[in-house]
C-alpha cells in the first residue's frame, strides 16, 4: 500500500482497546498509515499513561482525548502537564467558557515553548457527536439547532485562542465559513459504508467528511475491528484520494 503524506496526516486512529499490549500491537501494526493516534478515557482510566512513553520512543504522535472542563486555573495546569506527557493535541470543553480556554492555550504554548517542541494543537469540544437536537433541546434544555449552537462554540473557540474544534461532519462547513479555512475541525463518528454503526447519531462516510472541510478523521472499530486491518486502512485511503 502506497502511503500518501496528505491522506496520513489527517487520519486520527482511536485506540478504544483495553490493554497496553492490544494499544502498541495496532501502533506497530498502522503507525506508517496514521497521523495521530488517540487515547481517550476509556483505554487511560484503565492503563495510565505506559503507552504515551511507547509511543514517544517510536516517535508516534498522539492526541489526548481528555475533554477538560472546570475551573481555568485548573484546566491550565492540567494543559502544562498533557504537553510534559509528550502529547501533540489535546482537547477540553468550549462549554467551558472563553476565560478557560484562554488560560488552557496559554499554559500549553508557554510549556511547549519551555520545552522546545512544536506547538501543541488544542481542540474545543463543542457538541457530543452522540447528541442531537431531541437531546440538546429536551433533555439538556438549549433551545437551539445543534447546527447552529456548534457554530457559535466555533467562533467562540477561535476567539479563544483554539487551534480548531471537534464537530460533527455534517458542521465543518459551516464551521470553516465562520471561522476560515485554517481554523481545524476534527471530525468523530466517521464510518466507512462498509462499516457498521456504533452509539453516534452524527455518523458521516470519510469521503462525505473531507468534501464538508474536515481536516481530521477519527477512524476507529472500522479499522481497530476489522479482520484485515491494513486492508481497512487501504480502503479508507483510497476513499480519501477520491475526493481530494
Amino acid at each position: 500500500m502506497k502511503i500518501n503524506p496528505k491522506i496520513k496526516e489527517k487520519i486520527v486512529l482511536a485506540l478504544d482497546v483495553d490493554t497496553v499490549e492490544q494499544a502498541k500491537e495496532l501502533i506497530r501494526e498502522l503507525k506508517d498509515y496514521v497521523g495521530v493516534f488517540k487515547v481517550g478515557l476509556q483505554f487511560y482510566t484503565g492503563n495510565g499513561g505506559e503507552v504515551f512513553e511507547f509511543m514517544k520512543e517510536i516517535g508516534a504522535k498522539f492526541f489526548f482525548d481528555v475533554k477538560l472542563l472546570d475551573i481555568p486555573n485548573t484546566v491550565k495546569k492540567a494543559s502544562e502537564n498533557i504537553i510534559r506527557s509528550g502529547a501533540s493535541f489535546y482537547n477540553l470543553h468550549a462549554l467551558g467558557g472563553a476565560e478557560m480556554m484562554r488560560q488552557a492555550a496559554d499554559g500549553a504554548n508557554k510549556t511547549a515553548a519551555e520545552l522546545g517542541v512544536e506547538k501543541p494543537t488544542i481542540l474545543a469540544v463543542t457538541v457530543l457527536t452522540s447528541i442531537n437536537d431531541e437531546v440538546l433541546n429536551n433533555e439538556l434544555q438549549i433551545p437551539h439547532k445543534t447546527l447552529d449552537y456548534v457554530v457559535t462554540l466555533a467562533k467562540l473557540a477561535k476567539e479563544s485562542g483554539m487551534t480548531g474544534v471537534v464537530a460533527s461532519s455534517f458542521e465543518a462547513r459551516r464551521i470553516k465559513e465562520a471561522c476560515g479555512k485554517d481554523f481545524k475541525v476534527l471530525c468523530p463518528g466517521i464510518r466507512p459504508a462498509w462499516s457498521v454503526k456504533g452509539d453516534q447519531k452524527r455518523l458521516a462516510t470519510p469521503s462525505f467528511a473531507i468534501k464538508e472541510g474536515a481536516d481530521y478523521l477519527v477512524i476507529g472499530r472500522a479499522v481497530t475491528a476489522a479482520e484485515n486491518r491494513l486492508e481497512a486502512m487501504e480502503k479508507i485511503y483510497k476513499e480519501i484520494e477520491e475526493v481530494m
